[in-house]
């Protein structure tokens, strides 16, 4: 059986890899960084005239009607770039929430808004402490003493709460369910939480990758132009090991990201521990990459001139989004001790 990517799938990730890269540079990210919103709605706008806003959007809205295995993919380039546009949460959380949510309202009113890059939706859950993008939402789906709801931002309260990432735009949300549409409540709820849950730590996972990559691109451009002795730095042992150990590490992380997708795309029983996985070995290697990175950089590491920290600091944030390393240890370690006990009585799995 063959698991490799399909050739469309490739060539459509080079593609937008090409279009992030262009688009998405270190001095436009800092351009961002003086701007009140953070955001810029041209660039919002040219992600939906690729397309990209209504991937998972099913085609009956308006959408491309793809799915997270698809996606994951594109996931890893917005890591790469560090996008400052929240993609890859209504890709991954806000489309799979609202058309699993069986309300027809909700689908009939915001997915072709969605598709169409006319609407912004956020979710936020009890997991997160806080809401990305809560500031530029047109709609908040929010989590409650376990029951769902759709909020209008003018019905809720927003307070900003800084970040280490200042790409990243966080708040505290407050509202009053009064004013607000319930969407779900009881298990119905709760299967949409976790499948949510789910989605966002996928999403910020393949993230995760990309950032490595490009900590590890950065690096080793830097290495190979930084000279001691008469030579590149680059060209030390010590160096290589460095680059090397992240390199290995990232690709031992790639299959499991997309073994995730598609446990979530086919519903299988393992969902919660295949994405937990994910979480856990990508956050590892993100770290690591920070790490080295910033030491084969020395003290120029440390400086805000320096490209490196804008991803450094986003992959410290992804570590405990949608989950911290002790969250996602303790579902793997549940799955695993699950089917020992099953084992333990005779059943194979």
């Amino acid at each position: 059986m063959d698991f490799t990517f399909s050739e469309d799938q490739l060539l459509f990730q080079e593609s937008v890899r090409d279009f992030l890269v262009n688009e998405i540079t270190p001095e436009k990210i800092r351009e961002l960084w003086e701007t009140d919103s953070g955001r810029s709605p041209e660039l919002w706008s040219q992600l939906a005239e690729l397309g990209l806003t209504g991937i998972t959007v099913p085609e009956d809205f308006g959408g491309l009607g793809m799915h997270m295995l698809d996606f994951v993919l594109l996931a890893q380039e917005c890591g790469y770039v560090a996008l400052p546009a929240p993609l890859v949460h209504t890709a991954m959380v806000a489309v799979p929430l609202i058309v699993n949510s069986a309300n027809d309202n909700l689908q009939q009113t915001w997915l072709p808004k969605i598709a169409s890059g006319e609407a912004v939706v956020m979710v936020g859950l009890e997991q997160n402490i806080f809401v990305e993008d809560a500031h530029i939402a047109d709609l908040l789906i929010l989590e409650k003493a376990g029951a769902l709801y759709a909020v209008e931002p003018g019905n809720a309260t927003l307070r900003a709460n800084e970040s280490v990432d200042l790409s990243r735009k966080l708040f505290v949300v407050e509202f009053d369910e009064a004013k607000a549409d319930k969407i779900a409540e009881g298990d119905a709820a709760q299967s949409l939480i976790d499948a949510a849950l789910n989605g966002g730590a996928l999403g910020v996972a393949a993230e995760a990758l990309g950032l490595a990559q490009r900590m590890v691109d950065i690096s080793v451009q830097y290495t190979s132009e930084r000279k001691q002795f008469g030579v590149a730095i680059g060209t030390f042992q010590a160096v290589k090991h460095h680059m090397a150990n992240i390199a290995y590490r990232l690709e031992y992380a790639k299959a499991p990201a997309a073994r995730a997708a598609y446990a979530i795309d086919h519903g299988q029983d393992k969902i919660a521990m295949a994405v937990s996985h994910v979480k856990l070995a990508a956050s590892e290697v993100a770290n690591l990459a920070a790490k080295n990175c910033i030491q084969v950089h020395g003290a120029m590491g440390y400086t805000w001139e320096v490209d490196l920290h804008i991803y450094m600091k986003r992959a410290w944030a992804y570590a405990s989004t949608w989950g911290d390393a002790a969250f996602h240890k303790q579902r793997v370690a549940d799955y695993v001790l699950a089917n020992d006990a099953k084992l333990g009585a005779g059943n194979t799995f």
